[in-house]
């Protein structure tokens, strides 16, 4: 934990005054072995960072004397739309894309997905909270990714690609590409990675047809939660 993150629901004192007594207090006491006086970089969700001083340490609770004067990083130039990966996958990816800053992640169906997946408890409000919290928490971030899912591939792709993407260009991870995602010109984009086996070929022809270009990411074929991190690292290259 990089950053001790607050909540607006937290138990404040004032504007500058928060009592913590959950994990982030057991953090506090166990790992960082915090004293009265000490200074921890904290920062607000959805907010700005800063540091806080602790003025009480206790077996119940531990007591911050909050500064909130850094805006937070700047979010990552790209957009992900993901075919949903299977839940074990989506943990981490989930962590990852906030630890790049994406401001948003569209979860979509495609040929390949496990109809399983969209049972799956992570995709539940407080689970996708808890992974992305994680993420936030190791780089130092306070603005989550939003989140949002899209059960039917073809409406996805028809209805909504064009709006989200926006007049952004939009490019579509394939391994036959001629084109390198870092070679692309930069600025604000969109990136859609497939599934397992990625996309298959009228999925390609679709999205294609709606604006979608293909780049690859590399000469070797990737596993999904390789690839996301691969393509928002290639992101950063070319920003």
């Amino acid at each position: 934990m990089n950053l001790i993150l607050l909540r607006a629901d937290d138990a404040w004192t004032g504007d500058q005054l928060v009592c913590l007594s959950d994990r982030r207090a057991d953090h506090i006491r166990g790992v960082l072995r915090a004293q009265v006086g000490d200074a921890l970089r904290v920062g607000l969700v959805g907010g700005n960072q800063g540091c806080a001083q602790v003025q009480a340490i206790n077996a119940s609770g531990v007591v911050l004397s909050v500064q909130l004067s850094d805006p937070p990083p700047l979010r990552h130039r790209f957009d992900v739309v993901l075919a949903l990966p299977r839940p074990k996958m989506l943990r981490r990816i989930l962590r990852t894309v906030a630890e790049f800053g994406v401001g948003h992640l569209h979860l979509i169906n495609s040929a390949r997905v496990d109809k399983s997946y969209w049972q799956s408890p992570l995709l539940a409000d407080h689970k996708l909270e808890d992974a992305l919290m994680a993420g936030l928490e190791r780089s130092r971030d306070t603005i989550r990714p939003e989140v949002h899912c899209y059960q039917r591939f073809r409406p996805f792709v028809e209805d909504q690609l064009p709006l989200i993407c926006a007049g952004r260009p939009c490019w579509l991870a394939d391994h036959g590409a001629s084109l390198a995602l870092s070679q692309t010109p930069p600025g604000a984009a969109l990136v859609m990675i497939g599934p397992e086996g990625g996309f298959v070929p009228f999925e390609i022809d679709l999205a294609c047809a709606m604006g979608a270009q293909r780049a690859h990411l590399g000469e070797r074929i990737l596993s999904v939660d390789t690839a996301v991190p691969s393509a928002l690292a290639q992101g950063l290259v070319a920003a």
